[in-house]
């Protein structure tokens, strides 16, 4: 299924400055999958060693967490918008 998917402007650099591209898939695994397929490298920047979610980035589809939901197994219908979200952080 298509969705919609917010590349970070870190991230431009392998959708050749797109921040907004398409993906198929029933679930983040899968979204993910399609676009390392088509952005190589992508996806290491997003996932850790392990398959799973980078501690600093974040992905939402529509406005879940998918940390909340079911991780990379979330579902992703047709229409969604997926989100990438490097997390910030700092203080003082």
């Amino acid at each position: 299924m298509a969705v919609n998917v917010r590349i970070p402007t870190i991230l431009r650099t392998y959708t050749g400055g797109d921040s907004e591209v398409t993906a198929e898939g029933a679930n983040v695994a899968e979204i993910l999958d399609d676009l390392d397929a088509r952005f190589s490298g992508i996806k290491g920047r997003i996932v850790d060693e392990d398959g799973k979610l980078r501690r600093f980035v974040n992905v939402y589809v529509n406005n879940d967490d998918v940390r909340f939901e079911q991780d990379l197994a979330t579902p992703t219908p047709a229409g969604a918008e997926v989100s990438v979200i490097p997390a910030v952080a700092g203080g003082c």
